[in-house]
């Protein structure tokens, strides 16, 4: 569902469920909210991430995103507590499957990709090395802010290179055992949050279409800048499950 942005203000003003989001960018972690909440059918309210206010910083706590807060509850700002913050405010669909095997599996494949040495932190390390160098990624300004951000040191970039190719290697190999066994999902033969952070992820390597997907130039030209190792990584049944993904049960155009 489309939103528009609200204050600082009226957000802390109003009840039920907001959201803190970067505006203009398509963040994966906050794409991953933002689609939970939409394959759940929970209305929520947009307010555009501003690193520079105070408001913000006071209600939340801090200045990331994506940050939601339902009622007078504590902010969630992990991934983890927001989609057990969907689960519980829409049990079905539940995007954590019944069966306990299944459910690990699905959160601990969740982790890799949106946790602290997952594929996104691992993602945006490469891009800042790639900034810092010259050599396409974030441009130098962003860079060197979110170099501190993430513990950037020399070297970082090698190492988180091969993080990504290892997170990508698993997940192409989970979709084809699961393409034989007939199922298009991550984990079992249903929808799970697994399959919405794999979707929304791989918009770091790949964004979707502008006409689709309407974001600044310069942060298009970081998430397209791949290296030889991570480019062999990016087998096409990543975007297969992708495209699938949004054309079943996540919603297009971006809204940013």
């Amino acid at each position: 569902m489309g939103f528009d942005y609200v204050s600082v203000e009226e957000a802390i003003g109003r009840g039920g469920l907001r959201m803190v989001v970067v505006g203009g960018v398509p963040s994966p972690w906050g794409e991953a909210a933002k689609g939970i909440f939409h394959i759940k059918g929970i209305e929520w309210a947009a307010v555009r991430l501003a690193y520079d206010s105070e408001a913000l910083k006071g209600w939340t706590g801090q200045r990331s995103g994506p940050i939601a807060i339902f009622e007078d509850e504590k902010p969630r700002t992990s991934w983890s507590d927001i989609l057990l913050l969907a689960e519980r405010l829409a049990p079905e669909p539940s995007l954590l499957p019944a069966d306990e095997a299944d459910r690990v599996l699905v959160c601990g494949i969740a982790q890799e990709l949106c946790g602290e040495g997952g594929l996104g932190w691992s993602r945006r390390l490469q891009m800042i090395d790639a900034g810092l160098n010259g050599t396409g990624g974030f441009i130098e300004p962003v860079a060197k802010y979110l170099a501190k951000k993430y513990g950037y040191r020399p070297g970082a970039g090698e190492e988180a290179g091969k993080r990504v190719v290892a997170i990508l290697s698993m997940l192409v190999a989970r979709l084809k055992a699961q393409r034989e066994a007939g199922s298009p999902y991550i984990v079992g033969n249903a929808l799970t949050a697994a399959d919405v952070y794999c979707a929304t992820f791989a918009g770091m390597f790949r964004p979707l279409p502008e006409d689709v997907c309407a974001m600044d130039r310069h942060m298009r030209r970081a998430f397209a800048t791949l290296d030889d190792e991570t480019e062999a990584a990016l087998d096409p049944i990543l975007f297969e499950h992708r495209d699938m993904m949004y054309a079943k049960h996540l919603e297009l155009p971006l809204s940013l």
